[in-house]
């Protein structure tokens, strides 16, 4: 199945718990306790850091822990896992990926494994951590920019036109301060999916970009930035720079004039349509490279079989 099919199939598609719609029916809710703390490894990295408003960054002492994995990282996650334990918490375990990569005994939920398990995986965090109605606004903001964004849309569709705005160029990313997520999510998407690098300014961008093109003026011609979700006022000191030294700065706001989770989410869903259409555009398969199909292959072969099944 091809990538823009998934994506346009993606809305909706969530197949984890619902504790919110367990509780409308009267059935027992399976909710862990607060408080929560999150930790995703690999893969499932980025989900975490999109949902960092419901739960804490961190091991938690008392609560519950939430530790997201992909295959590859099945150490680390046991050892997390572990250390969670000896703290006396409930330990709730996440993986995504193939099930014969993990010891399904000890998952709560398993989601699909690529570059869309962002999505699952984030939504299975809102949901169990009480968050079900975030979730769910999530949902309706994926499901708006489907119908924008889908490829029989060919006359005023964004993600396609700002595709072709990047093509053959090596954008620059800016995000308002505690907004990375949203830089790690599209520098990602846009290597991962659309095979074009590009160049992160996430922390004190100021100090960086008003050196970066001053011994080489030329170096800022072509050069396209964008800001992802929002214009602050150091954002808009960000353009103010960068408009005297590259030749384009876009907005990419959060959709509909949303934020927190939903928007940060959507915006994601939005990357990665745009990634989908550059690497159409490139003349690409927007999947993931031979390079990292092996590369995960061979980390995953070096944990013995009797602790993958």
């Amino acid at each position: 199945m091809s990538l823009l099919v998934q994506l346009s199939q993606l809305p909706g598609s969530y197949q984890g718990p619902d504790v919110a719609a367990a509780d409308r029916s009267g059935a027992s809710a399976s909710a862990p306790n607060a408080p929560y703390g999150l930790l995703g490894l690999g893969e499932a990295s980025l989900a975490a850091r999109l949902c960092e408003e419901f739960a804490q960054a961190t091991l938690v002492k008392v609560g519950t822990q939430l530790v997201l994995s992909s295959p590859e990282t099945q150490a680390a996650a046991d050892d997390f896992a572990a250390l969670a334990e000896v703290s006396g918490v409930n330990v709730v375990r996440v993986g995504a990926g193939e099930g014969r990569r993990f010891n399904l005994d000890t998952l709560s939920y398993l989601a699909p494994g690529g570059v869309l398990s962002t999505y699952h995986l984030a939504q299975y965090v809102a949901h169990v951590t009480g968050h079900g109605q975030e979730a769910r606004q999530a949902e309706a903001l994926l499901t708006a920019l489907r119908d924008q964004c889908a490829p029989e849309v060919q006359e005023g569709n964004p993600a396609r036109e700002l595709a072709w705005s990047l093509w053959g160029r090596a954008p620059l990313l800016l995000a308002p301060a505690g907004e990375g997520a949203l830089i790690q999510a599209w520098q990602g998407l846009l290597a991962r999916v659309g095979k074009v690098l590009s160049v992160p300014a996430e922390h004190a961008p100021l100090y960086t970009l008003t050196g970066a093109f001053e011994a080489h003026h030329e170096r800022g011609d072509g050069r396209l930035a964008l800001i992802l979700g929002e214009e602050d006022a150091e954002m808009a000191m960000c353009r103010e720079v960068l408009e005297t030294r590259i030749d384009e700065v876009t907005l990419v706001p959060y959709p509909q004039g949303s934020q927190g989770y939903a928007g940060a989410l959507a915006l994601w869903y939005y990357g990665a349509w745009v990634a989908a259409y550059l690497a159409e555009r490139e003349g690409a398969i927007p999947e993931d490279s031979a390079a990292l199909t092996q590369l995960m292959a061979s980390l995953v072969s070096g944990v013995p079989d009797n602790e993958l099944n």
